[in-house]
């Protein structure tokens, strides 16, 4: 596998940890209570971060040589 192409995979995780995190911030929010409630809050702002460091890394890590 290209380097290029695992790039584009792994900013595709990223992509899609931003969309669970999204997801789960929202039901943390407005659907659930009590301790599922902090739980789901601190996985979203963990996928989140995640989320925002891959992206990070992926975009000023530079062009690919192929």
């Amino acid at each position: 596998m290209s380097p290029a192409l695992m790039k584009m995979y792994i900013s595709f995780f990223g992509m899609g940890c931003m969309i669970a995190s999204l997801f789960a911030i929202y039901l943390s929010r407005f659907k659930l209570k009590g301790f599922f409630k902090v739980a789901t809050a601190i996985i979203a702002y963990v996928l989140m971060i995640t989320a925002g460091l891959i992206i990070f890394l992926v975009v000023f890590s530079g062009p690919t040589s192929e």
